[in-house]
């Protein structure tokens, strides 16, 4: 992996955001990890080694204004801001009925294709060339999970259209797909221990999936080795779906 680089990371003050911006400062880049809890992020920052910006990444008008914060030229561009909505206390509205639905599946929409599309489009002109674009998605695009399936299906078909706008400058567009992997929040403790077990069952190593293992993913697509492959899903789930 070449280093000295710009790194951006959203959403990286936890799980597999942090565990990516910590490998590349380790590496020697220099990275920039943001999120919207602020406390969170600054402790992040420090113990990985990079700087923080806060803002909301599905919200316009604060991307706009992080911009002049963020790096005036991008080398790689990690879009991990996201999650599943239905599993976050106190999230709703308090609309019920077709309204609430609507809303609710509008969360997941926003917090995980939207931040994603803002991001890339507002840093487009910094992209530097040969760049490399790298989107988490999740095994829940083609193994259902509500509204929150349906999102990170639509950032797979959004990161084609992303691949095939940048190609002729030498940027890549890439999707890691993870499975269950352990050691993060997002199910928010509402995993119980026979779902865990069902879906390490489903692999075909028999175990959880790390944030190491997703990092690991990541580097390659952001290295120079990779720069032809672009347009891509990249599952790592031991397995438990086999991507065509």
């Amino acid at each position: 992996m070449a280093n000295n680089r710009e790194i951006v990371v959203t959403g990286g003050g936890t799980g597999i955001g942090y565990a990516v911006a910590s490998a590349f400062a380790q590496a020697g880049e220099r990275v920039t990890i943001t999120g919207r809890r602020e406390k969170v992020l600054t402790e992040a920052a420090t113990l990985a080694g990079a700087r923080p910006v806060v803002f909301d990444a599905a919200d316009p008008a604060a991307v706009e204004a992080a911009l002049e914060e963020l790096p005036g030229g991008v080398d790689v561009l990690v879009n991990n801001a996201g999650g599943n909505t239905d599993l976050l206390d106190g999230d709703g509205d308090g609309e019920e009925g077709l309204a609430g639905f609507a809303a609710a599946f509008e969360r997941n929409l926003r917090s995980n294709v939207v931040s994603a599309a803002l991001v890339t489009h507002a840093l487009r002109d910094r992209l530097a060339e040969g760049a490399r674009i790298i989107t988490i998605g999740s095994i829940a695009a083609h193994t259902g999970a509500g509204s929150y399936g349906a999102a990170k299906a639509a950032v797979e078909g959004w990161n084609v259209s992303v691949a095939r706008e940048f190609g002729s400058r030498g940027i890549t567009a890439n999707v890691v797909a993870p499975g269950l992997i352990g050691e993060t929040e997002f199910f928010h403790g509402k995993l119980s221990d026979r779902r865990r077990d069902r879906l390490i069952g489903n692999t075909m190593n028999q175990r959880a999936g790390t944030p190491d293992d997703v990092v690991a993913v990541v580097t390659f697509l952001a290295s120079p080795a990779a720069g032809h492959v672009t347009g891509q899903v990249v599952h790592v789930n031991g397995g438990a779906y086999l991507g065509n």
